[in-house]
């Protein structure tokens, strides 16, 4: 297995990455941390994943990894031990993160950006509003739903609250990966609602699980420049395996041509197919700044053409 590290392209208040953050101290590692522009462009993380612009992005040599889908899965397979599964939950967790990063994510987005709205920068705005809600997006629109979907949240934290009624974790006595799924929606309207905590003080067990998940820490990171980590990528090769799924609808083969596109819109990424399964697939690419390198990506919110 590489032995290059962990290197993850992020930036602190985004509120995906601290889900992987908690991964990160979940399992004690360490890594290196790449600190990247809030807003396009991003020409030294574009560089390696050819075009995709979301956060965050995890690399491991030459080896790029998009979506939290993608980069949790990778991260419990190379470093099983803590597990992100405590009681054997994987496939369980995985369905709680399509709740957690669909409908409920939407919701408090909503809330979120609402309450942001007074002090954020224009071109933030004019930048996310059509990334979370849309081309159609309007402020008005969003300012419609923000009660509606703060009743929302209280049901769904409601039954967080539940769950945690005898339990330390959402899974028992130890941490998982559904504390780090539903963490980082707590810890971003924590840090966004202009109330002084009055809406998270209704949920007591909620609070309290909160307090042992932000004590879990980020592991142990350590500031890397991007342009350091395109010279580990240039300098590395791509360690997954080719392998094809023979059973995968598509039928596709090894070094065809294909495109990998957020379901959601986002800008295409093109290469050579290099791996597919039932839960990722992956191209090969290469670029002037990153050299040679493997691109890997989640089944589940992509959609895969071909060229």
């Amino acid at each position: 297995m590489s032995t290059d590290p962990v290197i993850l392209h992020h930036y602190p208040q985004s509120p995906v990455t601290e889900k992987v953050r908690v991964v990160l101290g979940i399992k004690g590692l360490s890594w290196k941390s790449v600190d990247i522009p809030r807003l396009p462009p991003k020409p030294n993380l574009t560089a390696l994943t050819g075009g995709y612009r979301l956060t965050p992005v995890m690399q491991i040599g030459a080896d790029i990894y998009c979506d939290t889908k993608c980069i949790i899965r990778e991260l419990q397979r190379r470093f099983p031990s803590p597990t992100l599964f405590p009681g054997g939950a994987e496939g369980m967790a995985w369905g709680v993160g399509e709740w957690t990063d669909g409908p409920l994510f939407k919701d408090v987005v909503t809330v979120g950006l609402v309450e942001m709205i007074p002090n954020m920068p224009p071109e933030f705005l004019a930048d996310r509003g059509p990334l979370y809600f849309g081309d159609d997006f309007s402020v008005e629109d969003v300012k419609a739903n923000y009660q509606h979907c703060l009743a929302n949240i209280r049901s769904q934290f409601g039954w967080m609250n539940e769950r945690l009624q005898a339990r330390d974790f959402m899974l028992g006595s130890e941490p998982g990966l559904p504390d780090a799924l539903a963490y980082y929606l707590v810890w971003f309207l924590r840090d966004r609602m202009n109330d002084d905590g009055h809406f998270l003080s209704q949920f007591e067990n909620l609070i309290k699980w909160e307090h042992r998940v932000k004590a879990i820490g980020h592991g142990t990171p350590e500031a890397l420049s991007d342009l350091d980590a395109l010279e580990i990528a240039k300098n590395a090769t791509p360690q997954k395996p080719q392998i094809v799924d023979p059973d995968d609808p598509l039928g596709l083969c090894i070094g065809e041509q294909i495109s990998i596109t957020p379901v959601n819109g986002g800008v295409p990424v093109q290469g050579a197919l290099h791996s597919i399964s039932a839960n990722h697939a992956s191209l090969s690419r290469t670029d002037n700044l990153a050299g040679d390198v493997c691109v890997h990506f989640p089944r589940v919110g992509y959609r895969i053409t071909t060229d």
